[in-house]
Protein backbone atom coordinates (compact mmCIF):
# COMPACT_ATOMS: atom_id res chain seq x y z
CA UNK A 1 0.00 0.00 0.00
CA UNK A 2 1.13 2.91 -0.96
CA UNK A 3 1.05 6.34 1.46
CA UNK A 4 0.40 9.88 0.81
CA UNK A 5 2.14 12.26 2.94
CA UNK A 6 1.92 16.09 3.52
CA UNK A 7 4.80 17.31 5.50
CA UNK A 8 4.21 20.88 6.66
CA UNK A 9 7.43 22.08 8.73
CA UNK A 10 9.47 25.56 8.44
CA UNK A 11 12.38 23.48 9.16
CA UNK A 12 14.01 22.38 6.37
CA UNK A 13 16.53 19.94 8.29
CA UNK A 14 13.31 18.44 9.99
CA UNK A 15 11.57 17.89 7.00
CA UNK A 16 14.83 15.95 5.44
CA UNK A 17 15.26 13.96 8.55
CA UNK A 18 11.62 13.14 8.12
CA UNK A 19 12.01 11.93 5.15
CA UNK A 20 14.78 9.50 5.89
CA UNK A 21 12.82 8.10 8.39
CA UNK A 22 9.82 7.56 6.50
CA UNK A 23 12.19 5.97 3.55
CA UNK A 24 14.04 3.63 5.92
CA UNK A 25 10.56 2.12 7.74
CA UNK A 26 10.34 0.21 4.16
CA UNK A 27 6.99 1.79 3.41
CA UNK A 28 6.21 3.26 -0.39
CA UNK A 29 5.60 6.70 0.94
CA UNK A 30 4.87 9.38 -1.75
CA UNK A 31 5.82 12.72 0.24
CA UNK A 32 4.64 16.61 -0.30
CA UNK A 33 6.64 19.00 1.86
CA UNK A 34 5.56 22.72 2.39
CA UNK A 35 7.87 24.75 4.89
CA UNK A 36 4.36 27.32 4.76
CA UNK A 37 1.29 26.32 6.16
CA UNK A 38 -0.60 28.46 4.43
CA UNK A 39 0.90 27.01 0.64
CA UNK A 40 -0.26 23.50 1.95
CA UNK A 41 -3.37 24.51 2.73
CA UNK A 42 -4.17 26.55 -0.53
CA UNK A 43 -3.08 23.33 -1.88
CA UNK A 44 -5.64 21.17 -0.33
CA UNK A 45 -8.08 23.73 -1.05
CA UNK A 46 -7.54 23.90 -4.83
CA UNK A 47 -7.00 20.22 -5.46
CA UNK A 48 -9.53 18.18 -4.48
CA UNK A 49 -8.29 14.91 -6.26
CA UNK A 50 -4.83 15.03 -3.89
CA UNK A 51 -5.21 12.21 -2.37
CA UNK A 52 -3.34 12.88 1.07
CA UNK A 53 -3.57 10.07 3.79
CA UNK A 54 -1.32 11.51 6.27
CA UNK A 55 -0.61 15.44 7.59
CA UNK A 56 2.24 15.42 9.11
CA UNK A 57 2.15 18.89 11.08
CA UNK A 58 4.39 20.78 13.08
CA UNK A 59 3.04 23.39 15.84
CA UNK A 60 5.59 26.06 15.73
CA UNK A 61 5.76 27.95 12.51
CA UNK A 62 5.95 31.48 11.64
CA UNK A 63 2.32 33.12 10.14
CA UNK A 64 0.49 30.39 10.35
CA UNK A 65 1.55 28.27 12.96
CA UNK A 66 -0.05 24.30 13.58
CA UNK A 67 -2.71 25.17 15.57
CA UNK A 68 -4.41 28.15 12.70
CA UNK A 69 -3.72 25.52 9.80
CA UNK A 70 -5.88 22.81 11.92
CA UNK A 71 -8.97 25.33 12.55
CA UNK A 72 -8.68 26.28 9.06
CA UNK A 73 -7.96 22.72 7.87
CA UNK A 74 -11.34 21.43 9.79
CA UNK A 75 -13.00 24.79 7.99
CA UNK A 76 -12.65 23.26 4.46
CA UNK A 77 -15.69 21.02 2.91
CA UNK A 78 -15.04 17.55 3.46
CA UNK A 79 -14.01 16.73 -0.09
CA UNK A 80 -11.53 19.38 0.30
CA UNK A 81 -10.40 17.36 3.47
CA UNK A 82 -10.70 13.84 2.04
CA UNK A 83 -9.45 11.07 4.40
CA UNK A 84 -6.45 12.87 5.20
CA UNK A 85 -5.43 12.03 8.84
CA UNK A 86 -3.06 14.45 11.00
CA UNK A 87 -0.50 13.70 13.57
CA UNK A 88 1.55 16.57 14.99
CA UNK A 89 5.20 16.43 14.38
CA UNK A 90 6.87 18.73 17.15
CA UNK A 91 9.81 19.42 19.30
CA UNK A 92 7.06 21.02 21.98
CA UNK A 93 7.14 19.01 25.23
CA UNK A 94 4.58 21.06 26.99
CA UNK A 95 1.09 19.29 28.00
CA UNK A 96 -1.03 22.06 26.78
CA UNK A 97 -0.05 21.86 23.48
CA UNK A 98 -0.63 18.23 23.87
CA UNK A 99 -4.30 19.00 24.94
CA UNK A 100 -4.86 21.31 22.71
CA UNK A 101 -4.18 19.13 19.59
CA UNK A 102 -5.89 16.36 20.84
CA UNK A 103 -9.06 18.98 21.43
CA UNK A 104 -9.35 18.77 17.13
CA UNK A 105 -11.33 15.63 15.64
CA UNK A 106 -8.75 15.99 12.83
CA UNK A 107 -5.59 14.69 14.93
CA UNK A 108 -4.64 11.49 15.60
CA UNK A 109 -1.71 11.35 17.40
CA UNK A 110 1.35 13.58 18.77
CA UNK A 111 5.06 12.88 18.01
CA UNK A 112 7.89 13.92 19.31
CA UNK A 113 10.71 15.12 16.65
CA UNK A 114 12.45 13.79 15.19
CA UNK A 115 10.43 11.01 13.69
CA UNK A 116 11.61 7.53 14.40
CA UNK A 117 12.15 4.64 12.22
CA UNK A 118 9.76 2.66 14.21
CA UNK A 119 7.40 5.76 14.85
CA UNK A 120 7.20 5.66 11.09
CA UNK A 121 5.91 2.26 10.20
CA UNK A 122 3.57 2.94 12.78
CA UNK A 123 2.05 6.20 10.99
CA UNK A 124 0.78 3.46 8.16
CA UNK A 125 -1.15 1.37 10.71
CA UNK A 126 -2.80 4.72 12.04
CA UNK A 127 -3.66 5.52 8.54
CA UNK A 128 -5.02 2.02 7.75
CA UNK A 129 -7.13 2.24 11.00
CA UNK A 130 -9.37 5.16 9.54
Amino acid sequence: MSCRVLMVDDNENDLLFTRIALQRCGVDYEVQAFERAQEALDMLSTRPDHGIDLILLDINMPVMDGFAFLQAFEALPPAQRGRAVVVMLSSSSDPADHARASGHASVRGFLSKPLTQNAAAELLQLVRAT
